[in-house]
């Protein structure tokens, strides 16, 4: 029933109710006279019409039916229309724009009811003025006029007030939704980028590893070389996730992505772990790629190539890089080994998140087996052709 309101707020309106009711008892005071019990009369009403005022944004329903109270109070005692009255017009802006949907139309409701309700209580119940008289009829409907004008005039100030309240509202949640979203999509992204680092390093880490400790009896030197090539790319890798880490933390800019200049460095550490790469990039690029075409080629590679390591039969792998004007193509072929068939759902994130690159990147991407063989293929548009 209480709507949540700053300390502040409740400060002010409770100081805004005291100040109105030590001006308008004066005034009730004054034009008593006439009233039964005029003292006390003015005193409840001026009391009621106060408490609603208090209560208007904290309770509008609670304040509204106050209001009603000190008004029938009012008519009861027979007490002319008087300054305590002007409260009723902030109650009834505040229950259009503070009030459930109910407190809302009873508002309104309100606002008519209460024009005729006056009217009726002016020339009908109080003395010396007769409604059915012809003579006061014009008066009476230009009341009837006047009170519905002032009372939906304050209501309707409150809906418009209402009405830009929820359009604030709703932009305010369209912003979190888009923040939300965008957040998400930055999650997917680091955690895609997260794969894509650990899964590669983590391969040749394992393959390094097994070749050491076969080779330590025989080739030492071998075996010291392996223990480098490991230690190398674990502290690439650890760089790669420190800073994919603080990105998550402190939602900064991306940082420094891999580039195709960094694709022999790739091609080194797959060697390194023992794999017969051949790499054949025909036609070469003829510039500098935009720099997401650069990532999408690199993170592709570096999947492709980490699946051929790990799942791979053990023979040569081939790569085929073709930069033409509207498109970067891309073939990764290797034995197939325990990689997953052609008709088979894909496994794990490494083939998902290709594809997903691929898409991002506005080109397709096609992997499974052929000929004994798995195979990726990629196309990825340049520049217009995006």
């Amino acid at each position: 029933m209480f709507r949540p309101l700053k300390p502040y707020q409740i400060v002010v309106d409770v100081v805004v109710a005291g100040l109105f009711a030590l001006m308008a008892l004066p005034y009730e005071l004054v034009t008593s006279s006439a009233a039964a019990f005029g003292t006390v009369s003015a005193t409840f009403l001026v009391l009621s019409m106060a408490i609603a005022l208090a209560l208007r944004r904290a309770s509008p329903a609670l304040a509204l039916g106050v209001a009603w109270a000190g008004a029938i109070l009012q008519m009861g005692f027979l007490r002319t229309p008087g300054f305590a009255d002007i409260a009723i017009f902030a109650v009834l802006y505040a229950t259009a724009a503070y009030g459930s949907r109910r407190v809302f139309w009873a508002g309104l409701a309100s606002s008519i009811l209460g024009a005729v309700v006056i009217t009726v209580y002016v020339f009908g119940l109080l003395p010396g003025v007769n409604i059915l008289s012809w003579s006061n009829l014009p008066t009476a409907v230009a009341l009837l006029i006047a009170a519905a004008f002032g009372l939906g005039l304050w209501w309707t100030l409150g809906a418009l007030v209402r009405t830009g309240i929820r359009a604030r509202e709703n932009r305010q949640a369209q912003r979190a939704a888009e923040a939300e979203t965008a957040a998400e999509q930055e999650r997917v992204r680091i955690a895609r980028d997260m794969h894509d680092v650990v899964a590669h390093s983590l391969a040749v880490v394992i393959a390094q590893a097994d070749g050491a400790r076969y080779a330590a009896a025989a080739d030492p030197q071998a075996a010291t070389t392996a223990l480098a090539t490991i230690s190398t790319t674990a502290r690439s890798a650890l760089a790669d996730v420190r800073l994919l880490l603080t990105q998550l933390r402190h939602s900064q800019g991306e940082g420094p992505q891999p580039t195709i200049a960094d694709l022999e460095e790739l091609y080194a550490q797959v060697r390194s772990a023992g794999v017969d790469l051949r790499v054949d990039v025909d036609p070469v690029s003829p510039g500098s790629p935009p720099a997401a075409i650069q990532l999408a080629v690199y993170r592709i590679l570096q999947e492709a190539l980490t699946n051929a390591l790990r799942h791979g039969a053990g023979g040569a792998v081939t790569v085929k890089l073709a930069w033409h004007p509207d498109r970067v193509t891309i073939l990764v072929d290797n034995p197939a080994g325990d990689a997953p068939a052609t008709d088979e759902p894909a496994r794990g994130h490494g083939l998902i998140g290709m594809r997903e690159r691929a898409l991002l990147a506005g080109g397709t991407l096609d992997a499974g087996r052929e000929n004994g063989a798995f195979v990726v293929r990629a196309s990825l548009p340049i520049g217009g052709a995006a």
